[in-house]
């Protein structure tokens, strides 16, 4: 059993530019990647938008899931926040 769930949610300002890269990131450490949640926009006329968020449930070494997180924080139009929640006993 996890002692904590660490979420990431990582925002895409261009899915179409940047979705074969931020998948190459995401298979590098697909070991860590729990569960994944994709939502992106729909324009007015009900086609994809630029924009998507990634909701990742992360387990395995901090030290693994930091490194994801650097390597996709480093590319233009992403941005990568966490929230981490302790199980009490």
């Amino acid at each position: 059993m996890f002692e904590k769930h660490t979420i990431l949610g990582v925002h895409i300002t261009d899915r179409l530019k940047d979705a074969l890269e931020v998948q190459r990131i995401l298979t590098q450490h697909g070991n860590q990647v729990k569960t994944r949640l994709g939502l992106h926009e729909i324009d007015e006329a009900g086609k994809s938008g630029k924009n998507g968020l990634l909701i990742l449930e992360m387990v395995g070494p901090d030290e693994g899931i930091r490194q994801m997180a650097d390597k996709l924080n480093a590319l233009d139009g992403i941005e990568v926040q966490s929230m981490v929640f302790k199980h009490t006993d």
